[in-house]
């Protein structure tokens, strides 16, 4: 059955590549309002491909912003019942003129696909779709019991999919999660993410004078705003960029023995790095062992943006009378975010000069970490599907990225995630020029072929 599955998937690789093609046209930009014939257009796509895959039920939920697809297969008695999950929507396009292809337009280049949303998630989540479409069309039906749930809000933070998930939970039963979004580490070393940072987000506001003021006449004795905002964010790190808020991180647990075996493992090179993105490299150089740390392992304190005054060309003699900061947090295994941003609510407090005023406004609700259970029977098999057509076992790797899916999932559904993507985190998602590696594309349908009829097999 494998194999007739594998060699239909080999036979229509091309059509496969004309689909994704399509799938990447429609503009599917959760973020903004403007693309909403494209968010449709999308759901509707994977609605009707997954029709064609052969699944009996499925639907297009609306929940409070853009919807979810749900799709059931037939019920194969006996057997685990796997939930695939994956997103439709994509990162805005802009800057456009950075991108040496339009966005929207799919153009293969040396063995690439480039295009908006091709590697997050488009591609990786058209993998298992065509499968199970295979195994309805040669393999005799799915092995397995097999459900998808595609949302469409991924890229702007996950608003209504709590809410979707646990109206929907005695649909989304199931043993394991397998989430199709996400991405391998590097594409020269075999990996599966077995840990994530969560996320808390706030914006800070210092407000001084009332109204901009004449930077002549209101020099010297003014409250500057610009001024007394830089000066409270200088206080929430120390010249190596460790974070000096209290309680901070008093609540983060150890993590994975098995991570900091990978951080070895790795021969992370910390000059490559700093040369791969653009920046001088600092000295001393760290080792490539501490980067990896700081980045999958070390709760953050960045800032996004900061903003007040005037910025556009030439200049403006104004005391600006406010000053905003965006500012997000990459949390560890026990920290809350609630817990975080308001110990970073309470030292600005404490550092806001005399004669201003700090609003504070939280961005969402906040994402844990996620640790997956290193005992987990579907992860094993992951490694096992994984190691023969890579060449070599995968490391089990964090990442320092946020998926909120993992803790949603475990709440309302009681069953793990594992990772099966075939994206990498080199293919530019999130920057102009996004790619996905056409040979991936082709890989991924043998994995999650074979992923399918191991998990089966339990």
């Amino acid at each position: 059955m494998t194999k007739a599955v594998e060699d239909y998937l080999v036979a229509g690789y091309d059509a496969a590549v004309e689909e994704l093609k399509a799938f990447c046209r429609l503009p599917s930009v959760s973020t903004d309002a403007a693309y909403g014939a494209g968010m449709r257009a999308a759901a509707e796509f994977v609605a009707d491909a997954l029709v064609r895959s052969g699944l009996p039920t499925v639907e297009i939920v609306e929940t409070g912003g853009h919807p979810v697809v749900l799709a059931e297969g037939p019920k194969v008695p006996g057997k685990p019942t796997v939930l695939v999950y994956g997103h439709y929507d994509v990162q805005p396009p802009d800057p456009l003129d950075k991108w040496t292809s339009p966005p929207f337009e799919p153009t293969i280049l040396d063995g690439r696909l480039y295009a908006r949303g091709v590697s997050d998630d488009k591609g990786p989540l058209l993998i298992p779709i065509l499968v199970s479409r295979a195994f309805a069309e040669v393999g005799g039906g799915l092995p397995l019991n097999l459900k998808f749930l595609i949302e469409g809000e991924e890229e702007s933070g996950s608003p209504n999919f709590d809410r979707a998930v646990e109206s929907l939970r005695d649909r989304l039963a199931c043993d394991v999660v397998v989430s199709a979004d996400g991405a391998m580490w590097r594409p020269d070393l075999p990996s599966v993410m077995v840990a994530g940072r969560g996320l808390a987000a706030l914006e800070v506001t210092v407000h001084g004078a009332s109204k901009d003021l004449h930077s002549g006449r209101h020099g010297g004795s003014a409250p500057n705003a610009v001024r007394a905002l830089t000066q409270m964010l200088a206080t929430l790190h120390d010249a190596e960029g460790n974070v000096l808020v209290d309680g901070f991180a008093s609540t983060a647990l150890p993590p994975d023995p098995a991570i900091g075996e990978a951080i070895r493992s790795a021969r992370f090179d910390a000059g490559r790095y700093f040369d791969e993105i653009g920046a001088e490299r600092p000295a001393p150089l760290p080792s490539g062992k501490d980067l990896l740390t700081r980045q999958w392992l070390i709760p953050t304190l960045e800032f996004n943006g900061i903003s007040g005054g005037y910025a556009g060309p030439g200049t403006k003699t104004v005391i600006p009378a406010s000053a905003s900061a965006k500012i997000t947090c990459r949390l560890v295994r026990g920290q809350e975010p609630d817990a975080v941003r308001e110990a970073i609510a309470t030292h600005l407090r404490r550092v806001l000069p005399s004669g201003y005023r700090l609003d504070i406004h939280n961005s969402g609700p906040g994402t844990v970490a996620f640790g997956l259970d290193p005992d987990l029977p579907a992860l094993a098999i992951v490694e096992d599907v994984l190691e023969p057509l890579l060449g070599a076992r995968p490391l089990r790797v964090a990442m320092g990225a946020t998926i909120p899916i993992c803790g949603v999932f475990e709440k309302y559904l009681g069953a793990g995630t594992v990772f099966f993507s075939f994206s990498t985190s080199d293919e530019d998602y999130h920057a102009p020029n996004e790619f996905l590696r056409l040979s991936n594309f082709r890989l991924g349908m043998t994995a999650w072929t074979r992923l399918l009829k191991r998990i089966a097999e339990i």
